[in-house]
């Protein structure tokens, strides 16, 4: 990543963890070392007598000298989602325990990533500040899960420890160096598909820890030009699978995207284009086009974000960090027989003398004007282009992921993602994805009605059509700039790729979007990949 001009500002080296992170037949009684988290359905809890009724928690208990019934005795502790309890433990081969709720069992299901994801990040989170070295993560009654779903409980919680485990220090004059080095997993099986989902949770996090870091950067280190060098360092590392394109001001005026040029007009950073391609080993069965919102800073434009959490809005490019996160991890799979485009126009949304005005008309590259009823409602006009370029290559189906807009918060809260989609099957794809990936999406209409609101009276459409229902509406937008028979989705995003009360970008929809691509291609299994 490009160092910033603006303050001297550098970036520090990213201090990932090295974690040895190993799928462990010793059982949860018989391991030793600094910490010992062990989920536990409510089912497990039950006691008789003065043990546990389920034996694999009454053997651990007993070999831990009673510790576990002294962290459930006071009646708090109950198993449910996300609920933990924690204590040191004196005199024994295990230095600190804890016990992590994860609800209701249910024998048989097919388990996605969460509560498992949510098991390792609790897990890492909880020995974090501890300066612990080795961990052990166990679940009891995780043996009553199929064999696909016990490998679907190792990728998730091997994910979750190396995701909640890393810190970003690269702006900080002065890091510790994280303190855990192994991690084993317990009483999840082995064989072929637990190492190979121990080596996808690998390269998923690494796709995640890279959004994480690009939404992280601010708006003077992260420009346009140092998110396209971000994205050619991924195909630089994959380039046997991985290249890029990358077009400037000039090929982007002559491809026509007036759109996109009136958003960045105002900035002193140069527009850039980003196209990396993915191309699998053999022919291609299906080709696929993932675009990700690349607005580096966003003040709003003339329309300023007053009182709008406007010092945040380094993270308006959370669409392309997801999808150059998920190149990283696609390019380091190597998933054969689909291809995938990963696209984003990248640019500030500034204020100047030569900036788009309120009430400008703009002509997109499929020759659609557009009124510019509010500089804050950029995005749009970006993807517009964007799709426009992606319909072009023919895909069989197009994914878009945008930070668009305030109303899909309003909607959906910070749980959850806004799922449009103008084909049933694409939208199940992605619910099915999300689920087996941990992450929420949840679908909304794209309501032929509200299509009235998005026509200009000057103009054939304008950016901005009133408060209500936004998220359709920016949405219904979007889809005018969709090809005829091309299957496309968008995922609002604007509530999940930033956490606002840590200050840290999410990663979210790199998970999902790599479930997808792998189930684009038979017979990939979504769980046991």
């Amino acid at each position: 990543m490009a160092s910033g001009v603006i303050g001297l500002t550098k970036t520090g080296p990213a201090n990932l963890p090295e974690l040895d992170i190993k799928v462990s037949g010793t059982t949860p009684a018989e391991w030793s070392g600094d910490a010992l988290v062990v989920g536990v359905f409510e089912e497990a809890l039950a006691i008789e007598g003065d043990a546990f009724k389920a034996a694999e928690l009454s053997a651990l208990d007993k070999s831990l000298g009673g510790a576990l019934r002294e962290l459930v005795s006071d009646g708090d502790f109950k198993g449910k989602p996300g609920q933990t309890s924690f204590s040191r433990i004196a005199g024994s081969k295990v230095k600190r325990v804890g016990l992590v709720g994860l609800g209701k069992q249910s024998p048989g299901a097919a388990a996605p990533a969460s509560p498992w994801k949510k098991l390792g990040l609790t897990a890492a989170a909880a020995v974090k500040k501890q300066q612990v070295t080795s961990l052990a993560v166990a679940v009891i009654g995780v043996d009553a899960l199929p064999e696909a779903a016990r490998a679907a409980a190792v990728e998730g919680v091997a994910l979750g420890v190396q995701l909640g485990g890393y810190e970003d220090v690269r702006f900080k004059s002065e890091a510790k160096v994280p303190a855990l080095r192994s991690v084993a997993l317990l009483s999840f099986g082995s064989g072929a598909e637990q190492e190979q989902a121990l080596a996808l949770a690998a390269h998923v996090t690494a796709g995640v820890t890279l959004a994480r870091q690009l939404v992280a950067a601010p708006a003077n280190v992260l420009t346009p030009a140092a998110l396209a060098e971000a994205a050619a360092g991924v195909a630089r590392e994959f380039s046997d699978v991985l290249s890029i394109q990358v077009l400037d001001q000039k090929q982007i005026e002559a491809a026509g995207m007036g759109a996109f040029l009136g958003v960045a007009a105002a900035s002193d950073s140069p527009p850039l284009f980003i196209h990396l391609k993915y191309t699998p080993k053999g022919e291609p069965k299906r080709k696929l086009v993932i675009i990700g919102k690349g607005i580096t800073h966003d003040t709003g434009g003339y329309n300023l974000k007053v009182g709008a959490s406007i010092e945040s809005m380094k993270c308006d490019m959370g669409g392309a960090a997801a999808a150059f996160g998920a190149a990283r991890a696609i390019g380091a799979i190597k998933p054969p027989g689909v291809e995938v485009h990963f696209l984003s126009a990248a640019c500030d949304n500034m204020i100047s003398g030569h900036g788009m005005h309120p009430g400008d008309i703009i002509t997109a590259s499929n020759g659609k004007t557009i009124e510019v009823g509010n500089t804050d409602a950029e995005g749009r006009l970006t993807l517009a282009d964007a799709l426009v370029y992606a319909c072009k290559l023919k895909p069989d189906a197009v994914v878009d992921l945008a930070t668009l807009t305030g109303a899909i918060m309003v909607a959906l809260g910070t749980a959850m993602a806004g799922l449009f989609a103008n084909s049933d099957g694409l939208a199940d794809q992605l619910a099915t994805a999300a689920r087996a990936a941990g992450e929420k999406l949840w679908r909304l209409p794209l309501e032929e009605e509200y299509k009235e609101t998005i026509k200009s009276p000057i103009a054939d459409l304008i950016n901005t059509a009133g408060r209500p229902a936004g998220a359709i509406k920016a949405a219904l937008f979007l889809q005018e700039f969709v090809g005829e028979n091309v299957e496309w989705a968008h995922l609002d995003i604007a509530g999940v790729a930033y956490d606002g009360d840590k200050k840290i970008g999410t990663g979210f929809g790199v998970s999902t979007l790599v479930k997808w691509v792998l189930s684009q291609q038979p017979p990939v299994d979504l769980v046991s990949f």
